[in-house]
């Protein structure tokens, strides 16, 4: 084995722990991370959309500081100009009839970019993108420059419904959601929160702090990116759900071209890089999830891949990728409810409430694992409910 084969074989379980870093410092986003590595590793495009605060420009930036590449991070308003993504122009170069940039640590030069409120691009900006996203290139002036992006990362509040930003929105091959998370995460939250706070504290008292050395390089993501390359077949039964999946997403309206539908199939496969398994199967197939037009179809999309997914656990006796380390935490805010139940009678009308859509947000969370446990967990919730429709005391 030369040594270029014997760091190849290494990747997979190196870009495995950078998702697992990353888990660490996030809570509940499992599912974006993982389409954040899968984008990398396939050179696509992805958009998260989501309320301020929901960790979406946090998640990248963290990212890239995990990985050994040039990064580009900006922040769009409607009054930005093309120079503040591509650099200003060379006015030596511009004094001697020649346009020019300087692009030195800037978009054109970045291997990996992030765009805060992509959509509120100007015009200007908006058709240097489109050819930077789709063909990995740039005009300025007379020339037409190749980048050596490997996925640009764009966030935004809201999907606007302007027809204009249409083609910017169909360079996102991947469309996530970032939420606010559930209620029941709120003593992790809490432990996260304030974790992260005591690490900008020390930062402005003068505190050093060690960063980990970046796991992975440029170099090393374009390696993976040829194993990919020979990874592109596909077994007929794999083939035979992907092809049910799109009719069923199609017949509900939701529109999937062609192209879009052998992209995904590339996604498919480096989610099944990721794990280090040799091919894709039908849990890969959790992609199509996050292909939505409009965020209202993002439900419909969950409503007709989770079962598949479900029933592929189940058949597999495969754990869930919702990952299962948060199942303990999910058990400990289970106890927690329970005893702030007990003492229903010293709570008012509100917090009562806010307790039951807790416990609701719970066993639906809970329902979405397929072990032993966690169906416990969710009789459990049931008897709770019942017991408090009932009027009958809580045991404890």
């Amino acid at each position: 084995m030369t040594t270029s084969e014997t760091t190849l074989s290494k990747l997979p379980a190196l870009l495995q722990e950078l998702g697992r870093r990353l888990g660490r410092e996030f809570l509940a986003k499992d599912e974006i991370i993982r389409l954040l590595l899968i984008s990398v590793v396939a050179g696509e495009h992805m958009l998260i959309v989501g309320p301020p605060g929901t960790a979406k420009s946090a998640l990248v930036r963290t990212l890239a500081q995990k990985l050994d590449a040039r990064y580009f991070e900006y922040l769009l308003t409607r009054f930005s100009e093309p120079n503040e993504l591509l650099g200003p122009v060379d006015i030596q170069a511009f004094r001697e009839g020649t346009f020019r940039r300087r692009t030195e640590h800037m978009l054109p030069e970045a291997e990996l970019a992030f765009l805060d409120e992509i959509f509120k691009a100007s015009s200007a900006i908006l058709n240097s993108l489109l050819g930077l996203l789709n063909e990995r290139r740039v005009q300025i002036g007379a020339e037409r420059i190749d980048v050596p992006l490997l996925a640009l990362f764009a966030a935004s509040n809201e999907v606007p419904s302007d027809d204009s930003l249409a083609a910017l929105l169909d360079r996102f091959l991947l469309r996530v959601r970032s939420h606010n998370l559930e209620g029941f995460h709120f003593q992790q939250l809490v432990k996260f929160g304030l974790q992260h706070e005591k690490k900008l504290l020390d930062g402005a008292s003068g505190l050093v702090q060690t960063t980990p050395a970046p796991l992975l390089s440029a170099k090393d993501i374009l390696l993976l990116r040829r194993e990919l390359a020979t990874r592109l077949q596909f077994s007929d039964e794999f083939l035979s759900e992907y092809k049910s999946l799109v009719a069923q997403i199609r017949s509900e309206g939701i529109f999937v071209s062609d192209r879009r539908l052998i992209k995904l199939l590339k996604l498919c496969a480096a989610s099944a890089l990721l794990d280090g398994r040799p091919q894709a199967d039908v849990s890969d197939l959790f992609v199509l999830k996050h292909t939505w037009n409009s965020v209202e179809q993002a439900e419909i999309l969950a409503g007709v891949v989770d079962p598949l997914l479900r029933r592929h656990r189940l058949a597999t006796d495969q754990p869930s990728r919702r990952d299962a380390q948060g199942l303990a935490a999910m058990l400990e805010e289970l106890a927690t409810l329970r005893l702030g139940l007990q003492r229903a009678g010293e709570l008012s009308d509100v917090q009562l409430f806010a307790k039951l859509r807790t416990l609701g947000e719970l066993r639906a969370a809970l329902q979405l694992h397929s072990s032993d446990e966690s169906q416990r967990a969710v009789r459990d919730i049931d008897a709770l409910l019942d017991s408090l429709v009932s009027g009958a005391p809580l045991g404890g």
